[in-house]
């Protein structure tokens, strides 16, 4: 890339959002086209940003599985879901009251300031391409970053009239009435980096460098019953424990804080309106499905308040909706509503 005096004019940041671009409109691109031209055309694309593209094959398919129900192919899957405690719950959390007097956190207004997406060193590889070029060229006009912000905010695409009509109490309701799909919340280079710091986490957790409870890796007994979980914020309890805790919130047990990217998610969650500034999270959960994991049927505990927002990661999956889920099998569902769920896209309920 560095010899060539075509891609010399454009910023870094700029090549990597043209190989997001057209990675995606590769099959469209390729379409008729014989395998020696394919494997060009897929060879140039690569060569705009080589790091992030290693995931497209020559015949311009991406090399991540789909996912179904919860479940990935081949691949692993990661969801995110951000939560609000109520407000009496979260006076009395142990887990809040450690995180106050936690060591060096970030404010919201230090937040505000931080450039939460961009890697500094993209700045030094700059500086260091324009020194080391024999040639000069007009530098091309620079957007400020309010501009790009604006710019990647109108390309965000949302749904918000889902209809799923089921008969409840002899009453026909819209069960997916308040339901909003919001994609294109995340690119490609932003969710790399999410998913590295969750893969760290993981890693801390298998270590036992985070609270006890905070992550959960149980051994994979059966299909569907595998994934890893990761909880910020505060103990949620999903069935009754040995103790005999019923499932819920438990108030005497510590999780370790938000760590700062996510909080920098939210941020980027309210900032392009998929979750209303009136319910900030302040708790989530982190779930890492391997190849047939899932989880099954469930009604969030009310001591949350809604909405719920959920992102997904690394692979596509679908989301099922109803007021009468069935289990077919070992990790399988079925039920009157499906959402499938891109990468780096994210779903708002206002129920369930």
């Amino acid at each position: 890339m560095e010899d060539d005096p075509f891609l010399r004019k454009f910023q870094p940041s700029e090549l990597k959002i043209a190989s997001e671009f057209l990675t995606n409109c590769l099959p469209f691109l390729s379409r008729d086209l014989c395998k020696d031209c394919v494997n060009v055309l897929s060879d140039r694309i690569r060569s705009l940003d080589p790091e992030h593209c290693s995931e497209v094959d020559g015949e311009g398919n991406s090399k991540a599985g789909l996912a179904s129900e919860g479940t990935s192919n081949n691949v692993k899957e990661t969801q995110i879901s951000f939560g609000t405690l109520s407000e009496v719950l979260g006076s009395v959390l142990p887990s809040r009251q450690a995180a106050e007097t936690a060591s060096t956190r970030m404010s919201w207004a230090d937040m505000s300031q931080e450039d939460e997406f961009e890697e500094e060193d993209e700045e030094d590889e700059t500086r260091k391409a324009i020194d080391a070029s024999p040639m000069k060229t007009p530098e091309k006009p620079k957007l400020s970053r309010e501009q790009r912000e604006d710019l990647r905010l109108r390309n965000v695409k949302r749904k918000k009239d889902f209809i799923c009509l089921e008969r409840v109490k002899g009453k026909l309701v819209n069960v997916v009435d308040g339901l909003e799909l919001h994609t294109g919340v995340f690119s490609a280079v932003e969710q790399k980096r999410i998913v590295d710091k969750v893969y760290e986490l993981e890693e801390r957790g298998r270590k036992g460098e985070l609270r006890e409870r905070t992550c959960t890796a149980p051994q994979k007994w059966m299909r569907g019953k595998g994934r890893v979980t990761i909880q910020f914020g505060c103990c949620y309890n999903y069935a009754t424990d040995r103790a005999g805790n019923p499932p819920g919130i438990l108030q005497r047990e510590e999780v370790d804080p938000l760590p700062s990217l996510f909080k920098v998610i939210i941020r980027r969650l309210i900032a392009w309106h998929v979750l209303p500034p009136s319910c900030v999270p302040d708790s989530c959960i982190v779930n890492i499905y391997d190849e047939g994991d899932c989880i099954p049927p469930h009604i969030d505990n009310h001591d949350f308040l809604r909405p719920f927002c959920t992102i997904s990661f690394l692979s596509e999956c679908d989301i099922l909706f109803g007021s009468n889920l069935r289990i077919e099998g070992p990790g399988e569902f079925s039920g009157s509503f499906s959402v499938p769920l891109p990468v780096g896209s994210g779903v708002k309920r206002k129920w369930s």
